[in-house]
């Protein structure tokens, strides 16, 4: 056995970050990425995780100190000293991820906003999350969804409950709404405690009638159904995966508040899909391999200077409500993994020559895969790609990655017939889905963008003006 220190991770941005929760004790028995401390920024909530497996020796923090990426917090027996991995390269200083899980979304994912980073030497990277306010944050897979009163909390502007991801999961496990929880922890934190003291107090209480509507959480939502499936025939029970725990509350809560509509439009790229093939044939030796994404970024690129409210967030934290117009371009595209979708962003799209983006988006999607993704990579999208054109498909209406105002959703091109004004001719079409927040973006502007992204994919060279 050998005694390392365990370390804050990369934590993004943030620095002298509030100990708000200890979950373990000198003595316990670990597994890696078992959440150990629970801080709390003015932004965010994270968890962070062991590094190993092993027992802790001490813990050298306590509720109401402040650390940062690097601070050590204890130490732990582990079988063998760890290797040493190369130090993670520092996040962007304008690294706000995805994100990808996930758009987003569809993309979302995405919202998303999600797969394991690459550790650092000696400490476990924090996985990425979104916190209710859209921002990108770290966090241990056991994220707690929220529920109707969280996100009606949001809707209406009333208090949320301010508890850790694991608080949040001990709720769920009691059926406890943390919105009716009196918190005693510090900063108004709700705590083990606190959540014993309202079961005790609900069973104490006498039996009331059920409100008319069945819950909801101030929503007027019926309550979700429980059914015991086994009662039908056979089952077999799967856990979610990390990045579907991660993205559902991204999805959900996008969902409610985002009040989205969806605009299809179709592209010409008959004359584009000729060029790529070429190209791709003239430079094969030289392993250039353009792809249809990289030229939908590009064109993406070109639309949002020239609609640069499709560029934007709006802030509705402030006491006077504002749209957040940014002069950077960083797009965000869903990469399919086994384990669901994440958003890679790529930094500075409009920068970068198709070339570079393909290259850029391959590699970006093979370690998306491989669960390789920093969070750094997963931050501060302006815009997200969701495409399912290599699978299939006519048309869908992706859910919008908050804080984004819009997403474009890409489907399978189909050679269709078209009037030249004497006879039809055959063309290949690509189906474009354009969803916008309404609140920033009305109706006109959205066909204006769409059609705009289409002209472009129906002759490049727009992009040069």
């Amino acid at each position: 056995m050998s005694t390392i220190n365990i370390e804050v991770p990369d934590i993004g941005d943030f620095s002298d970050v509030s100990v708000i929760e200890v979950m373990v004790k000198p003595g316990d028995r670990v597994e890696a990425d078992a959440p150990l401390v629970s801080l709390e920024s003015d932004k965010a909530t994270m968890d962070i995780p062991a590094p190993h497996a092993g027992v802790i020796g001490q813990i050298t923090v306590k509720v109401g100190d402040r650390v940062s990426q690097g601070s050590v917090i204890g130490t732990m027996e582990v079988g063998e000293a760890p290797a040493a991995a190369p130090a993670a390269a520092p996040a962007p200083a304008s690294a706000p991820v995805a994100a990808a899980v996930a758009p987003a979304p569809t993309a979302a994912v995405a919202a998303a906003p999600v797969a394991a980073p690459v550790a650092s030497a000696g400490a476990a990277p924090a996985t990425t999350t979104q916190s209710a306010r859209g921002d990108y944050t770290p966090a241990t897979g056991a994220v707690a969804l929220p529920s109707a009163a969280d996100i009606a909390a949001e809707l209406v502007g009333g208090k949320k409950a301010h508890a850790s991801p694991s608080m949040r999961a001990y709720a769920r496990e009691l059926g406890v709404d943390l919105a009716r929880v009196k918190a005693s922890g510090p900063k108004g934190r709700i705590t083990r405690e606190d959540i014993n003291a309202f079961v005790k107090g609900a069973l104490q209480a006498p039996a009331t009638a059920p409100a008319a509507t069945g819950g909801g959480g101030g929503l007027d939502l019926l309550p979700w159904p429980k059914v015991d499936f086994t009662k039908f025939g056979e089952i077999e029970r799967k856990p979610l995966s990390r990045i579907r725990k991660l993205s559902a509350a991204n999805l959900a809560r996008n969902w409610v508040m985002i009040p989205a509509v969806t605009y299809h439009e179709e592209a010409d790229v008959t004359d584009l899909e000729a060029f790529r093939q070429q190209i791709n044939a003239e430079q094969a030796k030289a392993g250039v391999k353009l792809t249809m994404l990289a030229f939908i970024i590009k064109a993406v690129c070109a639309a949002l200077k020239k609609f640069p409210e499709f560029n934007s967030s709006i802030d509705l934290q402030a006491e006077e409500p504002a749209l957040i117009m940014k002069q950077y371009c960083h797009i965000g595209f869903a990469a399919d993994t086994p384990g669901g979708l994440v958003v890679p962003v790529i930094r500075d799209a409009d920068r970068k020559g198709v070339a570079q983006l393909a290259a850029e988006c391959g590699e970006l999607a093979a370690k998306a895969r491989d669960g390789k993704l920093s969070a750094a990579e997963m931050q501060g999208a302006c815009f997200t790609i969701s495409s399912v054109g290599g699978l299939g498909g006519t048309g869908f209406a992706p859910i919008i990655n908050a804080p984004e105002v819009a997403i474009l959703g890409v489907s399978r091109t189909t050679m269709k017939p078209v009037w030249d004004g004497s006879t039809f001719q055959p063309r290949l079409i690509l189906p474009l889905s354009l969803t916008a927040d309404h609140r920033v973006i009305d109706g006109a502007a959205a066909t204006r963008f769409n059609a705009h992204v289409a002209a472009l994919l129906a002759d490049m060279r727009r992009v040069l003006m």
